[in-house]
C-alpha cells in the first residue's frame, strides 16, 4: 500500500435521484457488474477483505452494500455484519440469497443508526462517490468506529498511465452505457456511473480525505492498472480488548 502526499471537491448529488437509480438497476446489478469488470470484481471484492482483515465475532458495517456481495465475503470470515444500503430494492435482491448472519438495514451513510465507536471495522464499495458529501460521509463512517478499527473504501480511481487513462475514459463514457444496454436494467443510469467515475479524485485526493475525518495511517493498493483502488484507515487509540 501507498502512503499519502488536495482533495478536489466533488458536485453534490440528489439523494432521491440515487436512491431510485439504483433502485432501477438493483434486479440485474450484479450480472452487470460482472459483465463489465471482465469479473475482475470479485478479486477486488477479496482484497478490500483482506485490507479489513475482519476477525470472528467482530461487528463489521458494509455500507453502500447494495446487494450484499461484499457483506456475504466478510461474512464467511465469522464477523457479524450489518449491510446498510439506502435502496430497499437492493438489500430486497440481496436478502433473497439467505446468507445468515447479515442484518439487513435500508439507511443513510450520512445518519448511520448505531452509536458512536460500536464497530470493529466499517466498509465501503463503489458508493462512497454516490454520497452528497464525501467528507461528511467519511467523518459519520469513522464516528462509529471503534478506536484501533479500520475503515476500508473500495472505489474506482485514476489509472497512472497517461495514455492508458485516455482509453480507460473513453471506454467508460462510451463502452460502458452501450454494454449496459445488454445487460442491465436501466441502462441509461450507467452514464451517470461512468461520469461519476470520471469525475472522482483521485488516489493521493482521497486519502487526504479519510485522514481529514479524522483517521491515521491511511494508504491505498491499486487494482485493475489504477481503475480501481482500495483504500484503508484506522480510527486513532488503542484497540478495545480482545480486538
Amino acid at each position: 500500500m501507498r502512503a499519502l502526499p488536495d482533495p478536489r471537491p466533488t458536485a453534490a448529488k440528489d439523494v432521491s435521484l440515487v436512491q431510485q437509480m439504483f433502485d432501477r438497476v438493483a434486479p440485474r446489478y450484479d450480472v452487470a457488474n460482472t459483465v463489465l469488470s471482465a469479473g475482475h470484481d470479485r478479486h477486488w471484492r477479496r482484497v478490500a477483505m483482506r485490507a479489513l482483515a475482519p476477525a470472528p465475532g467482530q461487528l463489521i458495517l458494509d455500507v453502500a452494500a447494495g446487494t450484499g456481495m461484499l457483506s456475504a465475503q466478510l461474512r464467511s470470515s465469522g464477523a457479524r455484519v450489518v449491510a446498510l444500503d439506502l435502496s430497499f430494492r437492493m438489500l430486497q435482491v440481496g436478502a433473497r440469497r439467505g446468507t445468515p448472519g447479515i442484518l439487513w438495514c435500508n439507511g443513510d451513510a450520512l445518519r448511520l443508526p448505531l452509536r458512536d465507536a460500536s464497530c470493529d471495522g466499517v466498509t465501503i464499495a463503489f458508493g462512497l462517490r454516490n454520497l452528497p458529501e464525501t467528507k461528511e460521509g467519511l467523518t459519520e463512517l469513522a464516528r462509529v468506529l471503534r478506536p484501533g478499527g479500520r475503515l476500508v473504501v473500495l472505489e474506482f480511481s485514476r489509472p497512472g498511465n497517461r495514455a492508458f487513462r485516455a482509453i480507460y475514459s473513453r471506454a467508460l463514457l462510451h463502452g460502458v452505457p452501450a454494454t449496459a444496454r445488454l445487460v442491465s436494467s436501466d441502462a441509461a443510469s450507467y452514464r451517470y456511473l461512468a461520469e461519476s467515475i470520471l469525475a472522482w479524485p483521485d488516489q493521493p485526493s482521497l486519502a487526504r480525505l479519510i485522514q481529514q475525518a479524522g483517521l491515521e495511517r491511511v494508504a491505498w493498493q491499486n487494482l485493475s492498472g489504477g481503475m480501481v483502488a482500495v483504500h484503508r484507515g484506522v480510527r486513532p487509540g488503542p484497540p478495545r480488548a480482545g480486538g
